[in-house]
């Protein structure tokens, strides 16, 4: 019996009974979400993922961030005093004026000042002992008994920050141990920064004490603290977007006292590691890790201090956003993340207000958007009901399909091929793929540029010419009558080959792993039949995949890009010849070569934005639509929900630190999470009812037994 009633209360989905939060923390200031992948590395000289990048950005601070609502993004100081200015120079160290030939430069000085003021969060590492040592830096296996986490350790200390936190973070980027994917290209950048890695190849075998202290001892040519305050980095040549890298974790400043400590012996045992415990001088820092459960982050009682930003774009006045402006941040005191592996109890969770913002999975998009006449995303009533609103932007990626330029049919430069690329270019109907496969969420690339990077353009003059045509206002993409025409052309009448009389077949190289593919690749199968072209899929796990783009021994293939930084050069390098995956093992994984292309993006990558830039730009992307070395594809769409009681929740595609600039009012919350989770009592009173049911007989029987005695 005890176990049917338990049974019953566990089963309410909805019930005050299964309140996964405490109310104490419900009426507290604190920000409930979720992450889906387990977290591994926190070490900001590691590579991440998204999950990760999102803690940490909120607990490590580099030189710069990009602003919160200005778009174009722009960079603005973080950590640093302001946004450091290059200064070029000859080889003779003669000062060159900005405008200077690119052949002129010998090298670019970055000097970075950093604000004063700046303490670390509290952390052992930086405790002190009474006669001025440091009181955890020589532990023993006696001292680390009774130790299992960092918070076992009782005391903590704190210092400002330095210039030199910064160096000796770069030193670690060229570190072989700390497995950086930014080291080969900072070897090309960063003065000296090869020669150090070199140097320290060979202390990889060394234990963890030794390779800190080497690395300690260590000098970057290219790396100079000229004072506490001041750094300066010197690149190679010019490479205007090493900016953009001073906004990135990976050069966010480490104390050399962590990694001192965390190289102990016996701490790596106990996950006593930076990848476990960072440490940093940002809003937050992470005072509980399970990434099996939950990870917590709390307000950093060292924070330097920030305002929120009053600077906005003018659609920003009237929505709100701005009501905030001049005050300090972080609003939040405490952020929880639990791991939810599956959509489904993420997306009930923030249905009952017990997380407080969302994506939206598949399988949920019906139940929380509707599309209107004009093809626009609404939310459903229900959702306005609940007072949730969508936030959407588009992401600064493209998903493409490419061409292999190598392969002797599909690719090359040949009219024959060009012409055959831009039928199938024609014939693909992404708007349909968007429609069908991602809800709506995308919009269709009209060049390797999405929205929000310098060089893209709007309307008639972003259009692709060879696809779409202008009409009413709006693209509309050429018929199919006009892509046959082209087949014709080509020598491919309905998709024969003129020369050999067979019909023209195409190999598609794809990567499926569950049942979902099989529909999109029956709909790609569709969209070259369309033209009579036999589309032969070679179906695959990741690995071979890459490989065979490695290799170039595939034709059609659909692949991604997401920016690093918002740079044109950023998209449009994955078309320079010199970055072929084949021959240079780059990430140009098309192989196209162009040399008026490469010749005009040398030219581009080195200007700053302005006409001059615009006018390279316009002309690298008419090239690039001619040749079609890409069906340019879609640009993904971010869909994001949040409750009414979440505030200044706004998109930044380029920044992950904006949970600073959050507001809750969490009596909202409360009041909500109440309202739309009654207690469920039926399963008590099914219960109790059950419960007389048995009863009932049994005291029956006992008073007939004793009434019997009696007689």
């Amino acid at each position: 019996m005890l176990g049917f009633l338990a049974l019953a209360l566990s089963g309410c989905g909805e019930s005050a009974w299964n309140d996964p939060y405490p109310a104490a923390d419900a009426e507290a200031n604190v920000y409930y979400s979720s992450f889906a992948e387990r977290p591994k590395h926190l070490d900001p000289a590691r590579s991440y993922s998204s999950d990760e990048y999102a803690f940490l950005a909120q607990i490590y601070e580099p030189p710069l961030q990009y602003h919160f609502l200005l778009r174009p993004y722009r960079l603005v100081p973080l950590s640093a005093a302001e946004v450091p200015e290059p200064r070029y120079f000859d080889a003779a160290g003669n000062l060159l004026p900005e405008d200077a030939p690119v052949a002129a430069i010998d090298h670019s000085d970055y000097l970075i000042r950093i604000q004063p003021g700046i303490q670390f969060q509290p952390h052992p590492a930086f405790a002190r002992a009474d006669d001025g040592s440091y009181r955890y830096h020589s532990l023993s296996p006696r001292d680390l008994r009774g130790v299992n986490r960092l918070a076992d350790f009782k005391e903590t200390g704190t210092r400002e920050l330095t210039a030199d936190d910064f160096a000796h973070q770069i030193k670690r980027l060229a570190a072989p141990w700390s497995h950086s994917p930014i080291a080969g290209l900072m070897r090309e950048h960063i003065r000296g920064f090869g020669e150090l890695a070199d140097r320290l190849a060979g202390l990889e075998s060394a234990d963890a004490p030794a390779r800190v202290a080497a690395l300690r001892q260590a000098t970057l040519s290219g790396v100079e603290v000229l004072d506490s305050r001041t750094l300066r980095i010197r690149l190679e040549g010019k490479y205007p977007q090493f900016q953009y890298w001073l906004a990135m974790p990976f050069f966010a400043p480490m104390p050399w006292e962590a990694d001192v400590f965390y190289a102990q012996p016996g701490l790596a045992e106990r996950n006593i590691t930076l990848d476990w415990y960072p440490v940093g001088t940002g809003p937050y820092m992470l005072s509980e890790n399970d990434p099996n459960r939950r990870m917590v982050l709390e307000r950093n009682p060292n924070f330097h201090g920030e305002t929120y930003p009053s600077e906005g774009m003018p659609e920003d006045r009237d929505s709100g956003i701005l009501n905030d402006a001049g005050r300090p941040i972080p609003f939040i005191d405490r952020a929880i993340y639990s791991l939810e592996k599956e959509d489904i109890p993420r997306w009930t969770k923030f249905l009952q207000g017990y997380y407080d913002a969302s994506g939206i999975s598949s399988d949920a998009f019906d139940q929380a958007i509707r599309i209107d006449a004009s093809g626009e995303p609404m939310l459903t009533d229900v959702m306005r009901e609940r007072g949730i609103s969508l936030l959407t932007s588009v992401e600064p990626s493209i998903f493409y399909m490419g061409f292999n330029m190598l392969d002797p049919v599909i690719g090359g430069d040949s009219e024959r091929a060009r012409l055959l690329r831009r039928a199938i270019s024609i014939a693909v109907d992404f708007e349909e793929f968007i429609a069908i496969f991602t809800n709506g969420r995308g919009l269709v690339a009209q060049s390797p540029l999405p929205p929000g990077i310098f060089g893209h353009r709007e309307g008639e003059a972003g259009i692709n010419p060879f696809v779409y045509e202008w009409c009413n206002g709006r693209p509309e993409r050429r018929g199919l009558n006009e892509a046959r025409v082209l087949m014709e052309q080509a020598g491919y009448p309905n998709g024969v080959d003129r020369e050999t009389g067979r019909a023209l077949s195409l190999n598609y190289e794809a990567v499926a792993t569950g049942p979902d593919d099989r529909a999109r690749l029956n709909w790609m199968r569709k969209q070259f039949a369309k033209l009579g072209i036999e589309l032969v899929i070679r179906s695959t796990d990741y690995n071979r995949f890459q490989e065979k783009i490695r290799n170039g021994t595939g034709q059609v293939f659909m692949w991604g890009w997401n920016a690093d930084y918002p740079d044109p050069e950023n998209f449009l390098f994955l078309l320079y010849g010199p970055n072929g995956k084949v021959e240079h093992q780059g990430e140009n994984a098309s192989n196209y070569a162009n040399p008026e292309f490469d010749r005009l993006f040398d030219a581009m990558k080195y200007m700053e934005d302005g006409p001059e830039r615009q006018a390279l730009i316009d002309q690298l992307v008419e090239i690039a639509r001619r040749d079609a070395p890409w069906l340019w594809g879609f640009h993904p769409k971010s869909f994001s929900l949040h409750h009414r009681w979440l505030l200044n929740a706004h998109p930044n595609q380029m920044a992950n630190n904006t949970l600073k600039y959050r507001r809750l009012d969490p009596e909202q919350r409360q009041a909500a999470r109440r309202d739309w989770n009654p207690p469920i009592l039926w399963p008590l009173w099914a219960a109790g009812g059950v419960l007389v049911l048995l009863v009932l007989p049994a005291w029956w029987m006992v008073r007939r037994r004793e009434r019997s005695t009696a007689l």
